[in-house]
C-alpha cells in the first residue's frame, strides 16, 4: 500500500493511454455526479414542500361543523349546529393521548373588503382569533416584544391583544412604542400586550403577519359568541397518531350533537398529520428512485473500468509472466491490479463529487440572488450521503478490479513469456 514503486507503476499504467483512462473515468464520474445531483434536487423539493408546513405541529387535526346530510333521532337533515366549549372537556375526558385541544373563534378581516380594526385615524382589515395559550405550541410564532396571552387573561376575560408585525407596520409609526397602547376591534378596545412574527410558510407571508390574537373568553364576551366554538385545533402526544385518534374524536362529537354515525359530512376536519405522511412517503419514493438511477449509472461506469482493466491485464501478459518467473507472489500481482482499479475509481468518483458539489453550490447561490422559489429550497446532500458514496466507490473499485486481478494471477509464466 505504501510502496513508492507500486504507486509509480500505477501512475505509469494509467497515463500510458491518457484518453482511454479519461473516458473510462468519465463513466464513474458521471454516475456519482448524477447520484448527488438527483439527491440534492429531491432534497430541495422536499425542503420547499415541507416549508409550507412551517413550524406547525404536524400531529394535528383541525375540526369544524357543517350541515347534516341525514336525519337522526327525529332531527331533520340539513340541520346546522355549532361546537360548544363543553365539547372541549368532553374530548379531553373521553379520548386519551391528546396533548392540546384549542378551541378557536375568528373574525375574518384580511382581504374581506372591510376594515375591522381602528387605531386613531388608521384602519386595517385583519384576521382576529379568540384563542387559548396552547395555540402557540400548535402554530408556533416568535414573540418579538411583550408576551403572548396566558390563563390569567382567560380567567379574568382581559381585553388584551397580541398583534403581528404587519398589523404594527400598518397602525403604528416605525419607532412608536406598541405595548400598552389600544386598538379598537369592531368597536371594542383591546390593549396590546405583545407582538409576534411568523416565518412565511404558506406562500402568503403578508397574511401570516396580519393576524391578531386575543383571549378566547374576552373574544366571546366582546363579540357575543357565548359558549360557541368556531373550530378546534387538536394535537396528539408524540408517539400517538392523530390520524388514529380522529375517528374517536369525530365519533364523540357526533354522539354529543345527535349526528347520524354514518353522516360523514356533518363534521369537517383536516388531518395535517395524514397530509404530512403523504409528503414523507412521496419524497421517500423519490429518494429511492434517485438512488436506483444514480447507482445504475454508476454501475455502468464500473463495468467500463472492469473492461479496461481486463484490457490492461492482457496488454501486460508478458510483464506478468516475467514477474511470476522472478518469484513475485500471485497475491502481489493481484494487489497491484486491485489498487489500480480502486485508484482509478476513487479519483473518478471524487471528481464527480466535487463537480456535483460545485453545481449544488451554484444553484444555491442563484437561489440566494434571485430570492426564494416556490416549492424549491436549499438543495443539498448530507455528509452521510457523501460518506456513503465514498464507500460505494471503494466497493465498486474492488468489484471492478476483482475479475481482472483473478485473470492476471491465472497467467502461467511459461505461456506468458511466449505471448507476443
Amino acid at each position: 500500500m505504501f510502496n513508492k514503486d507500486r504507486w509509480k507503476e500505477i501512475l505509469e499504467v494509467l497515463t500510458s493511454n491518457v484518453w482511454r483512462t479519461i473516458f473510462t473515468a468519465f463513466g464513474v464520474c458521471w454516475g456519482i455526479f448524477i447520484l448527488i445531483v438527483l439527491l440534492a434536487a429531491g432534497k430541495g423539493l422536499e425542503n420547499g414542500i415541507k416549508k409550507d408546513f412551517g413550524d406547525i405541529a404536524t400531529n394535528t387535526m383541525f375540526m369544524w361543523t357543517r350541515s347534516t346530510t341525514k336525519a337522526y333521532e327525529g332531527l331533520p337533515k340539513g340541520r346546522s349546529f355549532e361546537f360548544r366549549t363543553s365539547d372541549v372537556q368532553a374530548i379531553q375526558d373521553n379520548v386519551p393521548n391528546l396533548r392540546f385541544i384549542s378551541p378557536r373563534n375568528q373574525l375574518s378581516g384580511f382581504r374581506s373588503g372591510g376594515n375591522n380594526v381602528i387605531r386613531g385615524i388608521r384602519t386595517g382589515s385583519y384576521n382576529v382569533y379568540g384563542d387559548y395559550p396552547e395555540i402557540i405550541n400548535q402554530d408556533p410564532m416568535t414573540v418579538t416584544s411583550g408576551r403572548f396571552i396566558n390563563y390569567n387573561d382567560i380567567t379574568e376575560k382581559r381585553k388584551v391583544a397580541v398583534i403581528g408585525r404587519g398589523v404594527k407596520s400598518d397602525l403604528y409609526e416605525k419607532d412608536e412604542e406598541v405595548l400598552g397602547t389600544y386598538i379598537k376591534i369592531q368597536g371594542v378596545n383591546f390593549m396590546v400586550i405583545g407582538t409576534y412574527k411568523k416565518n412565511s410558510n404558506d406562500g402568503d407571508g403578508e397574511e401570516a403577519q396580519k393576524e391578531i390574537f386575543v383571549p378566547f373568553t374576552s373574544f366571546a364576551q366582546a363579540f357575543n359568541r357565548g359558549e360557541e366554538v368556531g373550530w378546534m385545533a387538536i394535537t396528539a402526544h408524540d408517539g400517538h397518531s392523530i390520524s388514529v385518534l380522529k375517528e374517536a374524536i369525530v365519533g364523540e362529537m357526533k354522539k354529543r350533537h345527535k349526528v347520524h354515525p354514518e353522516d360523514n359530512r356533518a363534521i369537517g376536519y383536516f388531518d395535517l398529520y395524514e397530509q404530512y405522511n403523504r409528503v414523507e412517503s412521496l419524497f421517500g419514493a423519490l429518494k429511492a428512485v434517485a438512488y436506483i438511477v444514480g447507482i445504475m449509472v454508476l454501475l455502468s461506469g464500473i463495468i467500463g473500468v472492469s473492461n479496461i482493466m481486463l484490457i490492461v491485464v492482457k496488454e501486460r501478459t508478458k510483464e506478468i509472466g516475467i514477474r511470476r518467473a522472478l518469484g513475485e507472489s500471485p497475491w502481489s500481482i493481484k494487489l497491484q491490479i486491485l489498487m489500480e482499479s480502486i485508484f482509478l475509481t476513487l479519483v473518478s468518483g471524487m471528481a464527480g463529487i466535487i463537480f456535483g458539489s460545485l453545481v449544488i453550490y451554484g444553484i444555491n447561490s442563484l437561489l440566494d440572488s434571485v430570492g426564494p422559489v416556490d416549492m424549491f429550497l436549499n438543495p443539498s446532500v448530507s455528509v452521510g450521503v457523501v460518506s456513503g458514496a465514498l464507500m460505494i466507490l471503494m466497493f465498486s473499485g474492488l468489484l471492478a478490479g476483482f475479475i481482472p486481478a483473478n485473470s492476471a494471477i491465472r497467467v502461467r509464466p511459461i505461456e506468458a513469456l511466449r505471448t507476443e
